[in-house]
């Protein structure tokens, strides 16, 4: 299920208070349940525009898909993930996360959904992010099918951090000295 948008890209950066947190709630098809005011705020749809729509409503261009696999697939192993994200904001403009992904479990243990905590990335880190997204994004195009795209992107992923010895989570938290600062704290 996805939501056609007639936003063309405007170019413009939004911001928000690094003391703010975006938070959404989706159902485990990544169907929208939740959206707190910031959230609403930043990407400028209402409450009623995001409830019951998929959560790629805010999906960027500029994001690759095998970022949005891996981040899928460690979601539906039951683990944490975090990720940083350009989204797309109904006004076309973009604005960057720094998010937080995590399953929702029932009492029996059982998932029922995924909760998102997004804070206003480290400046520093988004300049390299944008460098990897180019070269997974390029690698993506290669391939006419998407699924092939998306598998050929998340292999050269998986290969360049093989090739430097490290998790994605030890990646994503070694790009930036905020977040080691923040990490160590």
């Amino acid at each position: 299920m996805e939501t056609k948008r007639p936003v063309q890209q405007s170019g413009q950066e939004i911001h928000f208070d690094p003391e703010e947190f975006i938070v959404s709630k989706t159902d485990l098809r990544g169907v929208i349940t939740y959206a707190n005011d910031v959230f609403m705020r930043v990407s400028g749809y209402s409450e009623g525009e995001l409830i019951g729509q998929p959560h790629n409503i805010i999906r960027h261009p500029e994001m690759p898909g095998c970022v949005f696999k891996l981040a899928w697939d460690t979601l539906k192993s039951g683990r944490e993930i975090f990720a940083y994200v350009v989204n797309m904001a109904r006004n076309g403009g973009h604005y960057w996360v720094f998010a937080h992904l995590t399953p929702s479990f029932d009492a029996a243990g059982g998932c029922i959904g995924y909760h998102s905590n997004r804070r206003a990335p480290a400046a520093d880190a988004i300049p390299k992010v944008r460098k990897l997204y180019a070269l997974l994004r390029a690698e993506e195009a290669r391939h006419v099918e998407r699924v092939k795209g998306v598998a050929a992107g998340h292999a050269l992923l998986t290969r360049m951090l093989a090739e430097q010895g490290v998790s994605y989570d030890e990646f994503v938290w070694s790009l930036s000295e905020t977040t080691r600062m923040e990490a160590a704290l």
